[in-house]
């Protein structure tokens, strides 16, 4: 501050004092140093004295432009100085340079804006080893202080590396650590083109070094104390090379690819330096790969490299070029490590660190070195097999091996390393212990490449590998010992890996059928098979572990894991039914249950408490996961069906609650939630209760108010309710679609069968609906103002109720339920009616807004019956202009004529055909049974695929009955055996059929004369035709006891199937039930007609007592196998959705898919499963999701697939235009399924 003057000097002071002492109190009183700023930024407000400081402020001002100024001169001046040193002498020393400006003597101002070319020769000089030490200290310390980049950028720079790299081995220890000071500073400081030459010089120090016979490099034999200085130095050189390594790959593609190669191929260099070999391997010097590995055991340096494709391509370019030894010299170490284990006790095998000496040392045997740079090659090979040209690199050839090693062979090798291995290898500290156990780390490095899936296709997804992780639970099982030192936790490890093959498509079908799955001929078991004998096994302690005792639950547990990726699918299921897992699961789980309840409650004060706690919680560890196994069974139709058998269904789903109401997932490998169980567990009648009973349905209810009507209050307040734009906000989409997936006809039955609504005279604000009751009650049939005024959001809630409404009403057999029970057409109209305006005496007009439009949408839908082509839906939507709604609105029946589509080729008995005359004349020829069946069918399959339309009417009639008639009277053909029936119309007359049937009558019989199909009297004939029926099936029936409202007499829902035959049959209720008496001795009758195996006598006692009909756990089961193989982007969209396949065939097929395709389409469904076989059925509903794939990837994106499938019609959809590709399905899957179909009788296995 010479170019000021003193008095000003003192005047700068004295007000900066004034200021500190102002604020000092404030400061210091401050909590916080952002409050501190906060009170800096406002002390004009604060500060009485704030504007004397500006005084203070303009001389600072003056002062700092002085300064600056008279750096910015410094700096002109040396730059000049410097430009005419280098034109004059550039080879000489400046004599005059010590006085100069740049001295360490001056300022700190002028040594850090420049670092100059004298001054890095002057360095040079003053680091030679002839100066005095305390000379070449400051030189040092002076390089060390400059800005790296200045360093670099001097001409001498060359010259300063070399000598840099030489006194790196000074003898003196305080010296090379301030160089490896520098080295680091100048790593952190500069650009990459910098800090490479820096990076060289050290990795060639460092091989030159371990080259050197001068060096004494430690030998195996005398292993390594990390306490030497000689050691500690140079493992310090190789930290800091290590710590470069990890970190350049974070930039180094931000420059050109030649620095990151020479960084690259220093390093391979130097890891591939190898000492001679011609001495004892006792005798052998480390190699610089050790002392890498000591510092970075797990090969991170080489993940980091291998991460990029940019930096990955050079590594392995130069590998395979220069450096592949690195690599055979690493797969040498995995074999040597291997073959120790196969040979010797786990207590002789390298990696049992054992400090020896005093605490302050620490030393690593030959043994321990062995060890370390195993788990480094280790890391380093299963990082390499995740890539394609990483695993081009094999066969490796090894020294004194007759045969290359493949990266098959290697995997092998790792597998055997699980159970081959020690269990708890030592390392360095008690936390190192499972890190580094070859066990664990094998596991980790298997689980990596399943989660690559291409690389899991190549590597490990072939029977080589499988064999080898199945070894030791094979040799379990034949009795022999798995390997000498496998225990409990390699079996997890192995269990672990399983898991994970299992959970991918490609792994599951290598466990299910192996490599050949064409082979008709299998030499061995496949996976599933061998994992499932032995999970029974150790399930039903038929199976001791390694000491002789029964295995631990951790290990039933990470087996049964694997079982259950495998038969949560349905493919998997098939193949693991003979086992009979559930029942073991269930068993297992019935014995701890009782142990849970058996543990005394622990008393405060006593020395058991806590080993008993532990006991506890083991066992309810194990209890839930067995729960979950058990869960998962309800994945697939027909695993819901066995976990109905275990009777732990109730157990199960409140556990299942459990869990998701503390966001827990489903499993580690699951990728989705819980929505397809729930939508399985809801599809049938025992599901739905067990849903009632845990709570879920409570919770999902009181969730729902929450949003719709209730609201968070402390939300409310702070952002309140935006007024929604959509009919259902979406806010309350998730309880919508979760209503939607709950409520299939099997759970409404139960819920709300023979019911009454509460219909109270007052609710209270705060009533929350807690069952499915309530929610009709709330929000849909609001036929009373006190239920109007309970509602705070009156109009969204009602139209929630309205949409949830229609989309259960899709279900026929709903809509016929809440019809007798509720009269819910009534309320619609009524509320119609109560919706008008009064424009004159004799009219009203109907007020449009959203409720009217939507009940108008809702009335439509329910009173008319067609398919796509057949009736005509209003929209849901006002429009903008003069007329917002064009449709009218009604408050009485009949609906207006506007609705009924004239696109209906009514009564279609066309002109009888040359071929259909062909089909029908064959009937009356006399060939072999089954060559005439034949032959009937393929003209059946011509003429699908050519004329289809000319399958109706009439002939169609005549086609069905003659084929059943002599379908019947083949014992080959009948599947039931035939039953005396001698009823007349007389006796069943007086019988009465259930209200919901009675309304399925009129519904039929007004769809039939829409067809022009049905005459007056139809309604007595159609009635006739069901009460033969009821009877008929009665005399097939068993008796069961239940709690299920489903299995407490007839059929609860009305009969599709007859219904549509007697359209077919034109209302002839002669040949209507004539015909189905000799159809219900065929297969086929099982699964069209679902009335026909009700509470029946034909099935296993347990299947009765599921209340589970065939066409759940045997159609709709296939249904889901097909879709995966055949549609797999559908399968997966139903898995985003969280809904199930199962549950939407289910309710196509039971209404004979009415409502969702047209009459012609109906009736070709019906003769093509008649004529082809019932697993026709199957490839109908597969057909249909093949049709609709687009719009079902469609709706999965808006989230509201299960929405669309319910309510809208299959638009474009005709069977015959499917012939060709269900042949194919037919060729592919009809021996699998026609078995299973037959097999529905079996009790089960």
């Amino acid at each position: 501050m010479a170019h000021f003057s003193g008095e000003g000097e003192v005047m700068l002071q004295a007000m900066l004092r004034q200021l500190f002492q102002s604020v000092k109190e404030k400061i210091t009183g401050a909590p916080s140093l952002e409050c501190a700023e906060e009170i800096l930024l406002h002390l004009e407000e604060t500060d009485e004295n704030f504007h004397k400081y500006k005084e203070m402020m303009h001389s600072l001002k003056n002062i700092m432009m002085i300064v600056v100024e008279s750096m910015i001169n410094k700096f002109e001046e040396d730059e000049m100085r410097s430009q005419e040193r280098q034109k004059k002498i550039q080879k000489e020393k400046s004599n005059s340079y010590c006085t100069d400006n740049c001295s360490d003597s001056d300022s700190s101002f002028n040594q850090s804006y420049k670092f100059c070319q004298g001054k890095l020769q002057l360095i040079l000089d003053q680091l030679d080893p002839g100066q005095p030490k305390e000379v070449r200290y400051e030189a040092l310390q002076t390089l060390c202080s400059a800005p790296p980049s200045d360093v670099l950028n001097c001409e001498n720079w060359t010259t300063l590396c070399e000598k840099l790299t030489v006194y790196l081995s000074d003898p003196d220890p305080v010296f090379s650590d301030r160089i490896l000071k520098f080295y680091a500073q100048t790593f952190t400081l500069s650009p990459l083109h910098m800090t490479k030459e820096i990076y060289k010089s050290l990795a060639k120090y460092l091989e030159l070094h371990f080259l050197s016979r001068e060096n004494h490099i430690p030998t195996l034999s005398t292993g390594i104390d990390i306490t030497h200085p000689n050691v500690i130095h140079l493992l310090k050189k190789v930290r800091l090379l290590n710590e470069y390594q990890k970190e350049a790959p974070s930039f180094w593609i931000r420059h050109p690819e030649k620095y990151m190669e020479e960084i690259v191929e220093s390093t391979l260099s130097l890891l591939s330096v190898k000492h001679d070999q011609s001495h004892l391997v006792s005798q052998k010097i480390l190699d610089p790969i050790y002392f890498l590995a000591l510092v970075d055991t797990k090969a991170v340096w080489f993940k980091k490299w291998m991460h990029a494709y940019y930096s990955r391509t050079a590594v392995l370019r130069l590998i395979e070029k220069k450096y592949k030894s690195l690599i055979t010299t690493a797969v040498q170490q995995c074999v040597q490590y291997f073959e120790l284990c196969k040979t010797m006790k786990a207590d002789e095998v390298w990696g049992h660190s054992k400090p020896c000496g005093n605490k302050k040392t620490f030393y690593y045997s030959g043994q321990e070195l062995q060890y370390i740079y195993f788990i480094h090659s280790l890391c380093l090979l299963g990082r390499l097999l995740i890539y394609t040209q990483g695993r081009k690199l094999f066969p490796i050839k090894l020294k004194n091996r007759k045969d290359s090693v493949s990266f098959t062979d290697l995997l092998v090798l790792f597998t055997q390393l699980i159970y081959y291995s020690p269990s708890c290898p030592k390392m360095t500290s008690p936390g190192h212990l499972e890190n580094y156990s070859p066990a664990s780390m094998v596991t980790e490095i298997l689980c990596i490449l399943c989660d690559q899936k291409e690389c899991a296709i190549e590597c490990l997804y072939n029977n080589t590998v499988i064999k080898a992780l199945l070894q030791p639970i094979h040799n379990l099982m034949k009795g022999t010992k798995a390997a000498p030192n496998c225990s409990e936790t390699a079996l997890i490890h192995v269990a672990d890996i399983l898991a994970r093959i299992a959970s991918v498509e490609e792994g599951l079908i290598l466990l299910l059928y192996g490599e050949n799955m064409s082979s008709s001929e299998e030499k061995s078991p496949t996976g599933a098979h061998i994992i499932a004998q032995f999970s029974k096994k150790v399930l039903d302690e038929d199976i001791s572990s390694f000491s002789g005792s029964e295995m631990s639950p951790a290990v039933k547990g990470a087996f049964t894991s694997v079982c259950r990726q495998i038969y949560g699918t349905c493919e998997g299921l098939q193949v693991l039914i003979p086992y009979s897992l559930h029942e073991s699961i269930a068993k297992a789980w019935k014995k701890t249950s009782l142990l849970s309840e058996r543990i005394p409650t622990p008393v405060q004060g006593s020395d058991s408490v806590s080993s008993i706690s532990q006991e506890s919680q083991n066992i309810m560890a194990w209890e839930e996961n067995l729960l979950d196994d058990l869960l998962n069974f309800a994945a697939t139709p027909k695993g819901l069906q066995l976990l109905q058998r275990t009777g732990a269904i109730n157990e199960c789903v409140t556990f299942m609650f459990n869990q998701y109401a503390k966001e827990l997932q489903v499993s580690r490998h699951t990728k989705f939630g819980y929505g397809v169980l729930v939508t399985q567990v809801a599809s049938t009648a025992a599901g739905a209760i067990a849903l009632q009973s845990s709570g879920f349905i409570n919770a999902l209810l009181t969730e729902l108010w929450a949003n719709l009507e209730c609201g968070r209050d402390d939300v409310r307040v702070t952002h309140p309710k935006s007024t929604p734009v959509d009919p259902i906000d979406r806010s309350c989409q998730k309880s919508f679609l979760a209503l939607v997936n709950l409520l299939s006809y099997p759970a409404v039955y139960e819920l709300v069968g023979n019911q009454g609504l509460p219909n109270k005279e007052e609710y209270s604000l705060r009533e929350v609906p807690t069952s499915v009751i309530d929610i009709i009650d709330r929000l849909i049939i609001l036929n009373s103002e006190a239920k109007i005024r309970s509602l705070f959001n009156y109009e969204q809630s009602h139209i929630f109720g309205l949409r949830l409404l229609s989309v259960v009403c899709c279900d026929l057999d709903t809509l016929l339920l809440l019809e007798a029970q509720y009269q819910v057409s009534e309320m619609l109209l009524n509320a119609q009616e109560e919706n008008t305006l009064e424009t004159s005496d004799s009219h009203r007009d109907f007020i449009i807004d959203s409720l009217s439009v939507e009940r108008n949408h809702v009335l439509v839908r329910i009173n008319l019956i067609g398919g796509p082509m057949e009736r005509i839906l209003p929209p849901r939507m006002i429009e903008k202009g003069d007329d917002p709604y064009p449709w009218p609105m009604f408050s009485s029946y009949p609906l207006p004529n506007c609705y009924l589509s004239d696109s209906v080729t009514r009564n279609a008995d066309l002109k009888q055909d040359n071929d259909l005359g062909k089909l029908l004349l064959r009937f009356k020829m006399s060939d072999k049974q089954s060559e005439w069946i034949e032959h009937c069918r393929r003209q059946f399959c011509k003429m699908m695929k050519a004329k289809p339309d000319i399958i109706s009417g009439g002939a169609l009639v005549e086609l069905l009955e003659k084929f059943v008639l002599h379908l019947s009277e083949s014992p080959s053909e009948c599947y039931f055996p035939s039953v005396e029936y001698t009823a007349t119309d007389a006796n069943v007359k007086n019988e009465s059929l259930s209200s919901v049937q009675q309304l399925g009558v009129k519904m039929t019989v007004r769809y039939g004369k829409f067809l022009n199909l049905l005459r007056d009297g139809a309604e007595n004939d159609l009635t006739l035709v069901l009460k033969h029926c009821e009877r008929f099936l009665k005399q097939q029936q068993a008796s069961v006891k239940s709690s299920l409202l489903c299995l407490q007499g007839s059929y609860t829902g009305h009969d599709w199937f007859v219904s549509s035959l007697f359209i077919i049959m034109l209302g002839d209720k002669d040949k209507t039930f004539r015909f189905l008496q000799q159809f219900s001795r065929l297969l086929t009758s099982a699964f069209l007609w679902l009335p026909r195996l009700h509470i029946s006598r034909y099935l296993p006692i347990d299947t009765i007592e599921s209340g589970i009909h065939p066409v759940y756990f045997c159609s709709t089961h296939y249904v889901e196998m097909l879709l995966k193989a055949e549609v797999p982007l559908v399968f997966s969209a139903f898995h985003m959705s969280g809904f199930a396949p199962s549950q939407i065939c289910l309710q196509w097929i039971t209404q004979c898919f009415w409502n969702y395709l047209d009459w012609i389409e109906i009736c070709h469904y019906i003769a093509t499963c008649v004529f082809l076989g019932p697993d026709y059925q199957v490839y109908i509903c597969i057909a249909i999701f093949k049709h609709l794939q687009q719009d079902i990837l469609q709706h999965t994106q808006t989230q509201d697939l299960q929405v669309f499938l319910k309510e809208e019609a299959l638009h474009g959809f005709r069977v015959s235009d499917y012939f060709e590709y269900m042949e194919i399905l037919e060729q592919n899957y009809r021996p699998v399924l026609l078995r299973d179909m037959w097999n529905i009788r079996v009790q089960s296995t």
